[in-house]
């Protein structure tokens, strides 16, 4: 079992390799060989040196925003798509206008796309958030298909809900990078729920 979360050094990040514990994963050599051809593999080389590029041009400086224009533009990334959640509309739209601007051809898609009706996975009425009505499913695998269908290169996640956003990076041919993500309870910081965790959250996440 690896546990690198209980680490209290990190050596890895220090190339310490005396004081690796028993169980971290930077022991594993022979995995770690067949992990670094990996990315000798032309696309996985690509983003992880442009990645690296914008860590450190960026680092402490840049927004996520402008990092995610910055890594597109390296990976000279032209068709972006971007996968949004109905309750995210507006920051789509604000978004879309802003990487426009930027010089690229986006390409969006909501949600709720092909009003698929929640029936269709048997949920029943008492399990819906608004019983009672026609509550069409998040399609966050049409969401992946229509953007492949255009051809997007690079794709963005914005808001989709936990497990739908899953959906949606398992079926996406283009990289997927996540810009925001949906909390409703902490204004859209799931981190908040961590930071609370020996206080006000203490009995809600123990």
């Amino acid at each position: 079992m690896f546990t690198c979360s209980f680490c209290k050094n990190h050596p890895c990040d220090t190339n310490d390799k005396n004081n690796y514990p028993p169980n971290c994963p930077s022991r594993d050599t022979e995995d770690l060989e067949k992990i670094k051809e990996l990315y000798k593999e032309q696309e996985n080389y690509h983003l992880a040196y442009q990645s690296a590029l914008v860590e450190a041009e960026g680092y402490c400086q840049k927004t996520r925003l402008e990092e995610t224009i910055d890594f597109a533009r390296k990976c000279n990334f032209q068709k972006l798509g971007i996968a949004f959640c109905l309750g995210f509309s507006n920051e789509a739209k604000t978004l879309t206008k802003i990487l426009t601007h930027h010089g690229f051809s986006v390409h969006s898609v909501v949600c709720k796309n092909g009003s698929i009706p929640k029936e269709f996975l048997g949920i029943p009425e008492d399990k819906k958030v608004e019983q009672g009505t026609f509550e069409p499913m998040c399609n966050p695998i049409g969401q992946a298909m229509f953007l492949n269908k255009e051809g997007t290169e690079f794709n963005i996640v914005l808001g989709l809900c936990v497990g739908h956003d899953s959906l949606f990076i398992k079926h996406s041919d283009a990289p997927v990078t996540v810009f925001a993500v949906k909390d409703r309870v902490l204004a859209h910081n799931p981190l908040g729920a961590i930071y609370l965790s020996d206080g006000y959250y203490k009995k809600k996440v123990y």
